[in-house]
């Protein structure tokens, strides 16, 4: 055990590390409703420049505890990304907010939430 690992537990277990695509087109929604078909896809729409929406990221990353093998999570910048981060809320029907978490299966939007609302035990319900 090195010394900086005591930083990557959460209790006595290890905070698993969560691979995040980036969503930088409207086209690639059709690709992820396809995909959507055989996985969950979870969509974290962020504003870097707001301090809930930092605090809600890093608490959703930190409390993870679903099945990464079962699940494909995808990041919007809202500020950086705005048209796709409309686009979303246009081609899943969700109004815009942020930050924001949509899961979609079989290119459904089967629940979404917002602020502190933002718990990872949400997509565990899911699986």
């Amino acid at each position: 055990m090195g010394l900086f690992d005591i930083f990557k537990t959460k209790g006595n277990t290890p905070i698993q590390q969560l691979n995040w695509y980036t969503i930088r087109s409207a086209d690639q929604l059709t690709e992820l409703d396809r995909l959507s078909k055989d996985k969950l896809m979870v969509i974290f729409k962020h504003s870097t420049s707001c301090p809930i929406s930092k605090m809600a990221f890093k608490r959703f990353q930190k409390e993870a505890d679903f099945d990464t093998e079962q699940v494909d999570l995808f990041y919007v910048g809202v500020i950086d990304d705005r048209e796709v981060s409309n686009a979303i809320a246009s081609h899943y029907g969700v109004m815009h907010q942020s930050p924001q978490l949509i899961i979609i299966k079989e290119g459904d939007v089967i629940h979404h939430a917002s602020h502190s609302a933002i718990v990872p035990s949400s997509v565990n319900r899911f699986l």
